[in-house]
């Protein structure tokens, strides 16, 4: 799914030194590119199977499909608002694959229907599998009279002072509706009256205030919205109800403004985040049974097509809710539960991280296999506090709402080093954090900058500066996933902590741009930053290897990433493909490019990973005739990366740490469980062993592997220390000395 009916522009021609007949495809053809919205579609179907899927675990299962849900949001308010804002600006050119703006729209609604009937099963098998396991949620109609009397106290000590009923009618205008929100429409009347009133109650939402009400100390729940409803008199006394019908926007996130015309970035944001709360909307959702008067009056007073963009909903509105189930705390529900192991190459008796990080040169980190705790912000909390430190920089796109990584940063200002933090403020969703970040790291003293102007700052990079006994080093981290503790635990993400000399001084210019805007002659030995290298190197790395091919030597590609959309990447694929280049692609989401076709991409396998954890790691792989060649970097292969953004992809020097990451590959590449692979049309097939037996899951795989590193080098330690204890006459190596 994903291509439109192919239209032909394949033609022969000969080729006269071996008379071969040889199809030459014209790569500017749309029929060769899949749609990028719906290929993310066809991922969340992926992540809705393992909520379908009966050997994970029942409360995983409702955690996927709460993710469906939030990733649904997210897809309305970004993809279709932006794909809405170019219907309203009348623009006419065509996607890559052929479409207009309004026939994504139209395709991708179909799709969305058909993913919200498997959702809507899969929400009422799980329910029903829940409730054998003691944990249900209940209408308030099925409750007991005593569990009624229960949360009717509940409600008038706890939620009602929260409520304010909005009427409806010429002294009432139509209340803001904001995004996201559950909202209930009640129509009322007097007693002896036959006219009716509308009133809008917005559901209240805050971290005290949890969706699902827990009755007692049971696993029984009943939703916010259900218990208000059943408690209207309250509200409207006097009132007959005549009905009571749930609805809920979302609204257009795309606000951006033209970042060069504004005199102050931080106020262009701020501005923009207030145009988002009022923004347009994309979608209105109702309950299953709404008036079809209410309804029509809704879409209209909220400007949406009632035909193509309202959404009847048999089941929980607002699915992303049900993090708050999954996350019940019952072990024989859950995945085995998950402990990080410290890095092998970061055990040792020397409490100082540098002399660490000295004595390996490189330290390789898998996350969340691997600490984030004690290796990346062990790396920031010691550079803060160590007095040879003198100056920290850093760039932050997201992090945690209680982030330790802010406090670090924040004491070694106050330690006395310069500090500098590059904040992009435009990381989407989280603007309103990053500002308030921002805010603090000032208040501290500490150099804010925002970035260059244009360009998103999406690299996650920390340069310390240290006073070596030798003079001043570099020391720094390099990774693919954000400086976030919580996602650390739940994405599968990669790191590099180096004091490599020529990696310090790449990072010395890339600040020194990021911080000043200024780019003529910056040079870069090592590294690969975009917008102005990555996608020449990547480009060139794949002309070349289609040329080692060509001498005879067996060329092989391999890339790892989110998102495979940028076209001139697709095409030079293709054509190493056509070159006979054997090209592994790994892509989690998004994917324009088709595999398996003949004298095309025959030569092109794709899968996608989905399982326990987030797969976000890029990696991108070279053969290059014996020379391997790897590199991790924050880059998806998308357009904006490649050429709005600042990002950086480092290579992976070391021998042992080549072979960690071929491990990795080789493991992914041949692992059945969780993977789905890709066909022509777009489409997935999901991979399934001969014998019909369950494969070992890819992340389970990942996490024995760690902990097997993680045992020997606690060995490797144990033994030192043991050696180190020895008298020097009872020491085999003194003796023989």
């Amino acid at each position: 799914m994903g291509t439109k009916t192919p239209v032909n522009k394949k033609t022969t021609e000969k080729i006269p030194d071996n008379q071969k007949v040889q199809t030459i495809f014209d790569l500017q053809s749309s029929e060769w590119y899949l749609n990028r919205e719906l290929t993310w579609l066809e991922f969340n179907k992926r992540v809705l199977h393992e909520g379908q899927d009966p050997r994970n675990p029942l409360l995983e299962r409702v955690f996927f499909l709460a993710v469906v849900g939030s990733n649904l949001d997210e897809f309305f308010m970004k993809r279709i608002g932006g794909l809405k804002q170019q219907v309203g600006a009348s623009v006419k050119s065509l996607s890559i694959d052929g479409r207009l703006p309004q026939e994504q729209i139209d395709d991708c609604h179909k799709i969305v229907r058909e993913v919200l009937d498997q959702q809507l099963a899969l929400e009422n098998d799980l329910q029903r599998l829940l409730s054998r396991k003691g944990i249900k949620i209940k209408k308030y109609k099925d409750l007991s009279k005593d569990n009624k009397e229960t949360i009717d106290e509940y409600f008038r000590n706890e939620i009602y002072p929260l409520l304010t009923p909005q009427g409806m009618d010429p002294a009432h205008p139509f209340p803001f509706i904001s995004n996201l929100s559950i909202n209930l429409l009640v129509s009322v009347r007097y007693p002896d009256s036959d006219h009716s009133f509308l009133n809008r109650i917005k559901i209240p939402t805050s971290s005290d205030l949890p969706r699902f009400i827990q009755i007692g100390k049971e696993h029984v729940y009943i939703l916010l919205e259900d218990l208000v409803g059943n408690n209207l008199q309250l509200l409207l006394p006097g009132m007959e109800i005549e009905t009571c019908e749930t609805f809920r926007v979302t609204r257009n996130a795309i606000t951006e403004r033209h970042e060069e015309q504004a005199n102050d970035l931080l106020l262009m944001i701020e501005s923009a985040l207030r145009d988002r709360k009022f923004a347009e909307i994309v979608r209105l959702e109702v309950g299953q049974g709404m008036l079809e008067l209410h309804k029509g009056k809704l879409a209209a007073e909220l400007g949406v097509d009632e035909e193509k963009d309202v959404y009847e909903v048999d089941g929980i509105l607002g699915l992303r809710d049900l993090f708050q189930i999954a996350s019940i705390d019952r072990s024989d529900l859950h995945f085995a539960q998950h402990h990080p192991v410290d890095n092998p190459e970061l055990l040792g008796d020397d409490p100082n991280i540098f002399h660490t990080i000295r004595e390996h040169g490189d330290i390789f980190l898998q996350h969340p296999y691997e600490s984030f705790d004690t290796s990346v912000e062990r790396f920031l909390r010691e550079a803060s506090t160590d007095p040879k430190v003198l100056a920290i920089k850093m760039t932050l796109y997201r992090t945690a709402k209680d982030s330790r990584i802010i406090q670090y940063l924040i004491d070694a200002a106050q330690n006395g080093k310069q500090v500098a933090v590059v904040v992009e403020l435009m990381a989407r969703f989280d603007e309103s954090a990053n500002i308030r970040w921002a805010g603090f790291l000032e208040e501290a003293g500490i150099h804010v900058t925002y970035g260059v102007v244009g360009l998103k700052t999406h690299s996650k990079l920390i340069f310390v500066i240290r006073k070596d006994y030798n003079g001043l080093r570099r020391y720094t981290h390099i990774g693919t996933g954000n400086y976030h503790a919580g996602t650390a635990r739940g994405y599968a993400d990669l790191g590099l902590i180096t004091c490599n000399p020529e990696i310090g001084a790449d990072l010395t210019e890339l600040f020194n741009y990021l911080t000043s805007g200024y780019t003529p002659m910056r040079r870069y030995t090592k590294l690969l930053p975009s917008p102005k290298m990555l996608k020449k190197a990547l480009l060139n790395k794949i002309d070349r290897e289609i040329e080692h091919h060509k001498k005879g030597n067996s060329g092989l590609i391999q890339f790892k990433t989110n998102a495979l959309v940028d076209k001139e990447l697709v095409e030079a694929l293709y054509q190493a493909s056509q070159a006979g280049v054997h090209v592994d692609l790994i892509v989690r989401d998004s994917c324009r490019l088709r595999p398996g076709i003949k004298g095309l991409s025959e030569n092109i396998r794709i899968i996608s990973l989905v399982g326990r954890f987030l797969e976000h790691t890029r990696i991108f792989y070279f053969q290059n005739n014996g020379n391997e060649e790897y590199y991790i970097g924050s880059a998806d292969l998308m357009k904006r990366n490649l050429e709005s953004r600042v990002e950086v992809c480092t290579p992976i020097s070391s021998p042992r740490h080549k072979a960690l990451l071929r491990e990795l590959l080789d493991l992914q590449l041949a692992n059945i469980r969780n993977v789905w692979e890709m066909q022509s049309d777009g489409t997935y097939n999901q991979l399934r062993t001969d014998n019909g037996k369950d494969d070992i899951c890819i992340h389970q795989q990942l996490i024995a592997r760690a902990e097997k590193r993680a045992a020997a080098g606690r060995l490797a330690l144990a033994k030192k220390r043991s050696k180190k204890k020895l008298p020097n006459r009872f020491n085999p190596k003194k003796m023989a000395k």
